[in-house]
């Protein structure tokens, strides 16, 4: 992909984020913490150490940012999901640190249904795809989308 084609695309990324309703960019975060478990395990496999630890980072980041905004006083039944949110943090450390990507696959195990449920509840269409599907369909990749 040219250098230009990466900046629309990373451009288009940071725009619709910034502009999404909060039910919106709920539901752009769990597609994005699903595709970088997914490109994560699939690195680990490859043993692309680097790839692995940047997607990684990145579902860490935003499983913290999902962590940090929870209302568990306006839903008290979300402590669990923010218990859950540390375990899988502590589970991706934990996984790259031992290079088991079968603890990667768990997580993301975990978060799917996550993620649709929050599209149906959230009444947005969402991407209950594969991430393949997700990126094919102008989803990003790389960088920042999230």
């Amino acid at each position: 992909m040219s250098s230009v084609m990466a900046q629309a695309r990373a451009r288009y990324a940071s725009d619709a984020s910034q502009t999404a309703s909060p039910a919106r960019l709920l539901t752009m975060l769990y597609d994005r913490l699903v595709l970088d478990l997914t490109l994560a395990h699939d690195a680990m496999l490859r043993e692309e150490h680097a790839v692995v630890s940047e997607r990684l980072s990145h579902a860490s980041d935003i499983m913290l940012e999902l962590h940090s905004t929870l209302d568990v006083e306006a839903w008290p039944e979300g402590t669990s999901l923010a218990a859950l949110y540390l375990w899988m943090v502590q589970e991706l450390l934990q996984a790259r640190l031992k290079n088991q990507p079968q603890r990667v696959a768990a997580c993301r195990d975990l978060v799917i249904p996550l993620r649709d449920a929050w599209h149906a509840a959230s009444g947005v269409a969402g991407s209950t795809g594969s991430p393949q599907e997700h990126h094919a369909q102008g989803g990003a990749v790389q960088g920042g989308a999230a």
